[in-house]
């Protein structure tokens, strides 16, 4: 048994058109093609592949107090069996209670957005929680808590 953990979520060479032409479910394949556009557009990078199941926009490095640091993307979402997950910026909820308030139907976990349908979502509102955690983690946007 090794004794350092690799990370599991890096970028890998996975084409995203595979990834996301292989969800079986068309309502879900076709929310995600809109998610992978809104999120292209929103970070203005490209999407790829990190880990198995991440679609993921642009990197950040992020170090914790542990010392422990990495990569991530900027923004990102993995196509699940029950909900599209949105990987935002931790501690989103309370930084952006009055954005959340305006999505709709959603549930929300650390850094995590979990939304069943996008068409049940408000549009603007995801995008504005898109830029604001890309922006957060390019270190343009203090993380308000507007």
């Amino acid at each position: 048994m090794a004794t350092s953990k690799e990370p599991v979520t890096v970028p890998t060479e996975v084409s995203v058109d595979d990834f996301l032409a292989a969800i079986p479910d068309e309502r879900q394949r076709a929310d995600a093609g809109r998610l992978r556009a809104i999120m292209g557009e929103v970070t203005g990078e490209p999407a790829v592949m990190w880990g198995p199941s991440i679609v993921g926009f642009g990197r950040y490095r992020y170090t914790y107090a542990s010392g422990h640091s990495g990569e991530a993307p900027l923004a990102g979402f993995s196509p699940r069996k029950q909900n599209l997950v949105v990987y935002l910026v931790g501690g989103f909820e309370d930084r952006y209670g009055p954005i959340l308030a305006r999505l709709g139907p959603h549930r929300a976990g650390k850094g995590c957005l979990y939304v069943k349908r996008l068409d049940d979502v408000d549009g603007s509102a995801l995008r504005e929680l898109i830029d604001r955690t890309a922006r957060v983690h390019k270190g343009v946007d203090r993380a308000s808590q507007r």
